[in-house]
């Protein structure tokens, strides 16, 4: 079959396939103006898209710990920096304060006066002592009196928001450092898609692999064609979205990703590119996300990771090289040759090409055998032909053989 659509795409006749190197590639188009395409998403996987002109910025505050935890780090570490600063200086001002009011500041000398908090006698021995309170470190040297009833408040009420503080600012890194964002980086995509023949039929792939040992449970891989496109009515949709399907179906989007897989898509009839040939892909514009979902088998946290290609990198007529081979009481993985590709024989045309003339020859097969049934009914018609009884069996049929038109 492979060979019959070679030839119907192009090959020519006598030439065996596997001597037909595929044509020089011209150079891929730019984009408008020549200009180098955009991308969507990047290939570390980050999302090249920009929010402008956000005017309710308050939503971001009613979810504030999950504001703090998208922060940067520089930023978060200012922030869990500034949270206890603050605090500490803020009941420290509170302390000072009601020692001033009461009068214990002009009463440092008296040993007959009792203070809100011995031995706080300025603004600095108020504001360690805030510390003191908030942190529960108490080294003994300042402490409450239970002459001081304003004071008892306070010391309640900065002891309840200090463990309100220190939960909210530990929870916020706690959830920053164990994020499995980083996890990610050992999960890693092919720097190519390729686009060849897999039992006779044309499909894209690309290939996934994971450095670790431990490995990603309930792995999933999804990828979406993002190409702009405009509709019949006129409207222009920018970078539409379109499910590439890479084995949904079947239940093949579930990985046992323990050595590298190659994802395939099958470019069938529901596929974006059934139409797409390797000239028409060289002048294409588009951008397929592939996405890799599971969960972190040392954490179980959920784990994504994102690649993307271009058009200008999916090469048509390249299949992957092997990785896997068998080493001493195990499988060994080369990841040296993880990006790299063959070039094999590929039809230039399109799936939809290479399918109608699977179909076409199919039915020139069909037509050229006539059946064992078309010579039965024939031979039955030409014995009417020769006025002889219907209901008389011939020669051929008394012995419950057939024989062929040369043997009467």
């Amino acid at each position: 079959m492979a060979q019959d659509n070679a030839a119907f795409c192009g090959v020519p006749e006598g030439v065996p396939e596997e001597e037909v190197t595929p044509p020089p590639v011209p150079p891929r188009r730019r984009g408008p103006g020549g200009r180098k395409r955009q991308r969507y998403v990047e290939k570390d996987g980050k999302c090249n898209v920009q929010h402008g002109n956000v005017r309710e910025t308050y939503r971001y505050l009613t979810d504030i710990f999950t504001t703090l935890v998208d922060l940067k780090w520089r930023f978060s570490l200012l922030v869990f920096i500034l949270a206890y600063a603050v605090t500490w200086l803020f009941f420290g001002l509170i302390w000072w304060f009601i020692a001033y009011c009461r009068g214990d500041l002009d009463h440092l000398e008296d040993h007959a006066w009792t203070p809100c908090v011995n031995n706080l006698n300025g603004f600095v021995s108020a504001f360690l002592f805030s510390i003191e309170t908030e942190t529960t470190i108490g080294y003994g040297h300042r402490v409450i009196t239970d002459k001081c009833p304003e004071g008892i408040v306070l010391l309640l009420l900065q002891a309840i928001l200090g463990s309100m503080v220190n939960a909210f600012m530990v929870g916020c890194m706690f959830v920053k450092i164990s994020q499995p964002n980083k996890r990610a980086e050992t999960l890693v995509f092919s720097s190519h898609a390729v686009v060849s023949l897999r039992d006779d039929r044309l499909c894209l792939m690309f290939r996934v692999g994971d450095l670790r040992d431990s490995h990603i449970v309930e792995a999933s891989i999804r990828a979406k064609l993002i190409k702009s496109k405009q509709t019949q009515e006129g409207e222009f949709i920018p970078l539409d979205q379109t499910d590439l399907s890479v084995g949904f179906e079947t239940g093949d989007d579930r990985l046992f990703l323990v050595s590298p897989l190659i994802i395939s898509h099958e470019i069938d009839e529901r596929s974006p590119f059934w139409d797409i040939s390797r000239h028409q892909l060289e002048k294409d514009d588009f951008e397929i996300v592939v996405i890799l979902e599971g969960m972190v088998e040392a954490t179980g946290m959920t784990c994504q990771a994102r690649s993307s290609y271009l058009a200008e990198e999916v090469l048509w007529g390249h299949r992957f090289a092997p990785l896997l081979s068998l080493a001493e009481g195990c499988y060994e993985v080369d990841y040296g040759g993880f990006h790299q590709t063959l070039p094999v024989p590929t039809p230039p045309c399109s799936a939809h090409q290479l399918a109608t003339a699977a179909a076409r020859r199919d039915a020139r097969l069909y037509w050229s055998i006539p059946s064992r049934l078309d010579q039965q009914l024939e031979e039955v018609g030409g014995g009417e032909g020769t006025g002889g009884d219907p209901d008389t069996p011939t020669p051929q049929e008394s012995n419950g053989s057939l024989s062929s038109p040369e043997a009467r």
